[in-house]
């Protein structure tokens, strides 16, 4: 659809969206965007939701990125940009979801990895699971029954849900295991990909079970799911990054994000969008005002795209090479910015770069920094740009 203009656009989303009371938010940590689309469970919700399958992390590890989402900011602004930044982070300044989701009501809930992962302001409990020991399907549905007592007493909730299994699964099997450059790892790419697909596999029926349970007692009725990834996870790809956190390429920056209620479009848009507009959607679809006490939310609203508004987004990106060190960098020293078509990564550590078009090299093999000039100038631009606001 084409509107003449924003308000007449705005008046038609509230009619059709209205305003939906709960929301349950689930993190599929690791969960990789070419799996999600061909998995059982997960693909049975996408045809019921509106579904972004390329929605570019700010950080292909889980604090940086996870503090995007709830902000709606690039770290460059919040202060969390790397593994240690989480103390850094300016909540004076930005308001996270949960506070949104506080100061309209909600009781709010989150069940996490750990503490370090989520801005905690706003919650009201902040519950900490036992990645190695949980049976996490159990503990959710038990939490999601919880909730749906409190429903059913007219009490608005925003419960936070983080599947961990994948995550836990790399670490113990391969981030304790092997190093960045370790050759028995990247020299056994089938053996790291069929490990992955059976922690996929896992957090799939999971996800089916999380959906039939809401299904069974109506959830859904008056409530907003939201399942994103945070990060995907590398098998062995590039030498040099042995899962995730490491550079800027494609298998670990493409995420996904999922909006699904019966008032929501069913609609699947493969166009490029960013981590940091996933909170803006959310109040955008619970009609929630940006709070004007606190710094604009960077990120934009996805639901114009899913009235055919066509609003081009660069996706900028940091993460930190640890090098020859076993522990990552204070500071990122990888940058990218991404386009539907092109990406351009500046490598801080060394002062190199790289050029791909996406397109024709969707496996980033082909550095064309030296042969495109011309849209080289352009992306090295942008991310100037992005840095210097």
């Amino acid at each position: 659809r084409n509107y003449a203009n924003w308000d007449t656009f705005k008046i038609y989303q509230r009619i059709i969206i209205g305003n939906l009371m709960n929301l349950l938010f689930i993190t599929m940590d690791g969960a990789r965007k070419d799996r999600i689309v061909k998995a059982k469970n997960y693909s049975k919700l996408i045809e019921k939701g509106l579904f972004f399958s390329t929605a570019i992390t700010y950080a292909p590890f889980t604090i940086a990125a996870m503090h995007a989402v709830f902000s709606g900011t690039y770290g460059t602004r919040t202060g969390v940009n790397s593994y240690w930044s989480n103390i850094n982070f300016k909540k004076d300044l930005y308001k996270t979801l949960p506070g949104y989701m506080k100061d309209k009501g909600y009781v709010t809930y989150a069940d996490v990895i750990n503490k370090l992962v989520l801005p905690p302001a706003g919650f009201d409990e902040f519950i900490i699971h036992d990645e190695l020991t949980e049976n996490l399907t159990e503990r959710h549905l038990k939490l999601i029954d919880k909730f749906n007592s409190l429903r059913k007493n007219g009490k608005n909730f925003f419960l936070y849900l983080h599947y961990s299994n994948i995550h836990t699964g790399i670490m113990e099997k391969v981030l304790k295991k092997y190093n960045n450059f370790s050759k028995e790892y990247f020299e056994n790419k089938d053996k790291n990909e069929k490990f992955y697909d059976e922690l996929f596999s896992a957090a799939d029926d999971y996800l089916g079970k999380i959906i039939d349970y809401c299904n069974e007692i109506n959830l859904f009725e008056d409530t907003l799911l939201v399942v994103i990834s945070d990060h995907g996870i590398g098998a062995g790809e590039k030498f040099g990054e042995r899962a995730y956190g490491v550079f800027c390429y494609d298998y670990t920056l493409v995420s996904t994000a999922l909006f699904c209620n019966k008032k929501l479009p069913n609609l699947k848009i493969d166009q490029q969008v960013r981590s940091i507009d996933i909170l803006p959607t959310i109040l955008e679809i619970l009609d929630i005002s940006p709070d004007s006490n606190f710094m604009p939310i960077q990120g934009q609203s996805l639901i114009p795209l899913s009235h055919g508004m066509n609003e081009p987004r660069i996706a900028f990106s940091q993460s930190g090479n640890p090098l020859d060190s076993n522990k990552p960098p204070k500071e990122p020293n990888v940058y990218s910015v991404r386009t539907d078509e092109w990406k351009y990564i500046k490598n801080v550590h060394d002062d190199s770069e790289e050029l791909y078009f996406l397109i024709d090299d969707p496996g980033e093999n082909v550095n064309l920094i030296d042969t495109e000039k011309e849209k080289a100038d352009q992306m090295r631009s942008e991310m100037n740009r992005i840095l210097d606001s």
